[in-house]
């Protein structure tokens, strides 16, 4: 019965109160309250409806659950978590438990996919990660020109290549037909997706993308995929059943040389791990220092920019033919989620990078001029006038290809410098200058052959070395006097690691007071034979110094070892260096019979005038002349040139080699050598080193009689004086020496170059004086202002003394001149 008293609902946030307990009249405060605390229930039952992303920035008020997989998703409303992947992208506690719990439905979906993650991968396989990694949608851009929108692909959809190729709005993707309606594009877009260019939208991305089926795959597979950009839950990233990490680690270290099945065995554009000394070669688990002062923002977590670059790289060594774009890497970027259209986003901005360092989109490419390599901003370099090159065909080319308008000035008759190419010796093309590649793996010599599709012929290591008077010798006494050699160097090595530029010494000087020291402390007493076989390696480290060793630095002479080089075989370009010169000129605007006497940059622009007087107003030039004319200032500079530069010009030195080519009426020496691509001459006496010291058969398939010889050193001096009959008399002689078992005929056809004598050269190749350093490459390199730049062989400290150095040289110069 009741007293006077009212009963009231129990509300789900009440106090746990029964209705006998509440008073039947109600003060002023206690009204208030109740009204307090019903507008507080009014607010729970809104946060059970809606409830934030408890993630710290995130601003999505009203989450929607993407996975839809627990039968209780919570979908648009309420659940008692979310868990946010970006900004756009969260899923309910539901579908967490769905996955996660054992007795869910899930369960062994996630548990097969942490199996295969933890037995690939190095991070954790966490719920998140699976989300990330298999349950997010994909998002595809419409191919239309005039669309170009994002689309939300349903969760059934998976990516491939070729629907992100040709995907249309509206595209059903079971049977690649457009569904109804004819304009699908006019469908407005995800409003997501214009929050993914934001920077606070990365910064809120919980996990890195990780690519499937990344082009990269195959190059990389002894790294943990995760750690180089890749998903370890795909087939291109799985290891062999039951191999473990460590197993699969080991084996792939006993063999570095990761090849790629199709693709040029030269190419090998990534580290493999605990390789190192590899040229142009880069860590695809390590950012450059460049790449990281050109992209800071990835300096915390690079996994983006190496997934991207990573890609990159392969798609390019995988067709190098054709020019590398936005648009052919966008379809091969799978990853799950709005990441994907960042990725997109990035990856251009990577490439162009990329394009400009000469790491891609090098070499030998035709770009018609709607195809520029670079975008518009970049054209403007040359708004004013034209940035030229003088002889500098490699950066020529690469601004070409940008989008900047150059033209070159060439001071002789004819392109290439010192690669000079003879055609008229039959069947058969002999370099009077260059001819051999010296390391091929990843140089761009190997690179501009594949894109022209030029066979290179490895050179083999068997050289025999045959005395005067036609006995060879033998091998064991070779080996013994090389190792002998090659010991003299290392304790030249051991010296100088204290030793100052002040400190310095020739490097013939140390040598020989290494030998005398060596003879008298060991008390080894050498053969006459063994002595001259010693002679015969010194000539040929004079070769490689271009010079007699008395000029030499004994603790420079070989500074860009300290560098990686150029691995892997030494190969002849039997068709010549010209074939790629005339190729990288093809389609540019070259002024033949233009020396240049004065470069003027004391104003705005830069005034450059040659022989004939005509002056050339541009905003750039680069200057390529060989080192020997910059010593002789064959060209004035207004201002002159800093007191640091020319040191740096003066310290080192023009080398000089020469060479001799005879073409014979048969192949006199093939039963002799037994096939081999060169022997050495064993000289009878130190002053006869260097003359025609090596021999070279330029027929590999033994059709045509041609050989070639160097001369260096001492010997260069020797024949200078000499005319080019007398040259010939002296060669022959000593062949007649080597093979004097039989009948050697008078050549048909012969040269002797003359490059010292060349006004517009006067050099083959550079090298450290004495009291000089490697230094002084990189202060020649230094532009001036901005407006004067410098390229050449004597400005590539890692590789000079190569057409590979010349070239990357204006590569590097080009990047330049892009950038400012």
């Amino acid at each position: 019965m009741s007293t006077g008293r009212v009963r009231t609902k129990k509300k789900a946030c009440s106090l746990d109160q029964s209705p006998d307990s509440l008073p039947v009249r109600s003060s002023g405060r206690q009204v208030k309250k109740k009204a307090a605390e019903a507008a507080d229930d009014d607010d729970e039952a809104s946060e059970k409806k809606y409830r934030k992303c408890e993630k710290a920035g995130c601003t999505a008020t009203c989450p929607v659950c993407f996975a839809s997989a627990a039968e209780r998703c919570a979908k648009n409303g309420y659940t008692s978590r979310w868990y946010h992947l970006s900004c756009g992208e969260h899923f309910c506690n539901e579908c967490f438990d769905h996955y996660y719990r054992s007795h869910k439905d899930g369960y062994d979906k996630y548990t097969a996919w942490k199996r295969i993650w933890t037995s690939n991968g190095k991070s954790e396989p966490s719920p998140k990660a699976f989300m990330a990694d298999q349950q997010l949608p994909y998002w595809v851009q419409c191919t239309k020109p005039e669309c170009g929108k994002w689309r939300q692909l349903t969760k059934e959809i998976q990516l491939t290549p070729q629907i992100a190729k040709t995907y249309r709005c509206g595209m059903k993707l079971n049977n690649s037909t457009k569904t109804e309606g004819s304009d699908q594009c006019s469908m407005p877009e995800d409003l997501r997706v214009a929050e993914v260019s934001d920077h606070w939208w990365y910064s809120m991305l919980i996990l890195p993308p990780l690519l499937k089926d990344s082009v990269a795959a195959p190059f990389l597979a002894a790294y943990y995929p995760d750690c180089v950009g890749m998903s370890p839950s795909c087939t291109s990233t799985n290891r062999l059943p039951g191999e473990s990490n460590l197993v699969k680690l080991e084996h792939l270290k006993s063999v570095p040389n990761v090849t790629v099945a199709g693709m040029n065995k030269y190419f090998q554009p990534f580290y493999q791990p605990n390789e190192c000394g590899k040229a142009l070669c880069v860590r695809p688990d390590v950012m450059e220092l460049d790449e990281l002062y050109e992209f800071p923002e990835y300096s915390r977590d690079p996994t983006m920019y190496l997934a991207l670059r990573n890609l990159i790289l392969a798609l390019w060594y995988t067709n190098c033919k054709e020019a590398l774009t936005p648009q052919k890497c966008i379809h091969h970027i799978i990853v799950r989620g709005l990441v994907r259209i960042r990725c997109v986003q990035e990856m251009e901005r990577i490439l162009y990078f990329m394009t400009r360092k000469g790491l891609i989109n090098t070499g030998i490419l035709s770009v018609s001029p709607d195809q520029y390599l670079l975008p518009k901003e970049y054209h403007n370099v040359s708004c004013c006038s034209n940035p030229y090159i003088v002889t500098g065909l490699a950066a020529a080319r690469q601004l070409h290809n940008f989008g900047i308008k150059v033209f070159v000035l060439e001071a002789k008759d004819r392109i290439g410098g010192r690669v000079w190419d003879d055609k008229t010796f039959t069947g058969v093309t002999v370099g009077r200058g260059a001819q051999i590649v010296n390391g091929c793996v990843n140089n761009p010599m190997a690179l501009m052959c594949e894109q022209l599709g030029i066979k290179m012929h490895k050179l083999g290591e068997k050289c025999d070395l045959i005395q005067e008077g036609g006995r060879i010798t033998d091998p064991t006494i070779d080996k013994r006097m090389d190792f002998h050699f090659n010991a003299i160097l290392d304790v030249v090595s051991e010296w100088r690691k204290d030793k100052t530029q002040h400190q310095d010494v020739p490097l013939g000087e140390k040598i020989q007071e290494i030998y005398k020291a060596f003879i008298q402390e060991s008390g080894i007493q050498f053969s006459e034979l063994e002595e001259k076989v010693l002679q015969f390696h010194l000539s040929n480290l004079e070769y490689a110094c271009g010079s007699n060793l008395s000029q030499v630095s004994a603790r420079s002479w070989d500074h860009n070892e300290f560098f990686a080089q150029f691995a892997g075989d030494h190969t002849l370009l039997t068709v010549g260096y010209s074939t790629v010169i005339d190729k990288l000129a093809e389609g540019l605007d070259i002024r033949l019979n233009f020396p240049v006497q004065s470069i003027d940059y004391s104003g705005e622009e830069v005034q450059v005038t040659t022989a004939d007087g005509t002056v050339w107003t541009t905003q750039k030039v680069l200057v390529t002349v060989p080192l020997a004319l910059l010593q002789k200032n064959a060209i004035q500079f207004n201002p002159p040139l800093s007191e640091k530069k020319i040191k740096a010009i003066n310290s080192l030195g023009a080398g000089v080699i020469e060479k001799i080519a005879l073409q014979f009426p048969y192949r006199f020496w093939d039963s002799k050598i037994q096939g081999a691509d060169f022997f050495g001459h064993v000289p009878p006496n130190s002053s006869q080193r260097g003359l025609f010291s090596v021999f070279y058969d330029m027929d590999p398939e033994g059709k045509e009689s041609i050989l070639m010889s160097v001369v260096t050193g001492d010997a260069v001096t020797t024949i200078k004086n000499l005319d080019d009959q007398q040259v010939l008399q002296q060669c022959m002689t000593v062949l007649r020496e080597l093979f004097k078992e039989q009948e050697v005929p008078d050549p048909v056809k012969f040269f002797v170059t003359r490059w010292s004598n060349d006004p517009w050269l006067q050099m083959a190749y550079s090298f450290v004086k004495t009291g000089g350093s490697g230094e002084a490459y990189d202060i020649i390199a230094e532009d001036i202002q901005g407006k004067v730049f410098f390229a050449g062989e004597a400005t590539n400290r890692h590789f000079p003394q190569t057409v590979t150095g010349a070239y990357l040289s204006g590569v590097r110069e080009a990047s330049k001149i892009a950038a400012f």
